[in-house]
C-alpha cells in the first residue's frame, strides 16, 4: 500500500465523517424544530417528542427542507397558527447553530 492509497482512505473516512454529522445535526436541527411547532400547537411531554419525531420523518419524503417547512406549515395552519415560509425557515436557521452544538457535545 502506498501512501497515496493511505491519504485516498483517510479522506474518504473524513468525507464519511463529515455527511454523518452532517445528518445528525439536519435530523436534530428537525427535531428542534418540532419541538418548537409543538409548543405553539399546544402539545407537550411525549406528544411533543412524538410529533417531533414525525417532523423528522418528514424530511424522508423529498430531498430538501421543504418537506418539513409544509408540513409545519399545515400543522400550524390546522391548529389556528399559520406562519409563513419564510419565519419557519427563520427558525430553523436559528435551531441549526443549537443543533450543532448537541451533536459536537454528543461526539466527544
Amino acid at each position: 500500500m502506498t501512501t497515496f492509497d493511505d491519504r485516498e482512505k483517510s479522506f474518504e473516512k473524513k468525507f464519511q465523517h463529515d455527511q454523518e454529522l452532517q445528518f445528525k445535526v439536519n435530523a436534530r436541527k428537525n427535531k428542534l424544530l418540532g419541538l418548537w411547532a409543538a409548543g405553539l400547537i399546544g402539545k407537550a411531554g411525549a406528544d411533543a417528542e412524538a410529533y417531533a419525531k414525525d417532523v423528522v420523518m418528514a424530511d424522508f419524503e423529498k430531498p430538501g427542507d421543504s418537506d418539513v417547512i409544509h408540513k409545519l406549515m399545515r400543522d400550524l395552519a390546522a391548529a389556528g397558527k399559520p406562519m409563513e415560509d419564510h419565519s419557519i425557515r427563520k427558525q430553523g436557521e436559528r435551531l441549526l447553530e443549537e443543533a450543532k452544538k448537541q451533536v459536537m457535545a454528543e461526539q466527544k
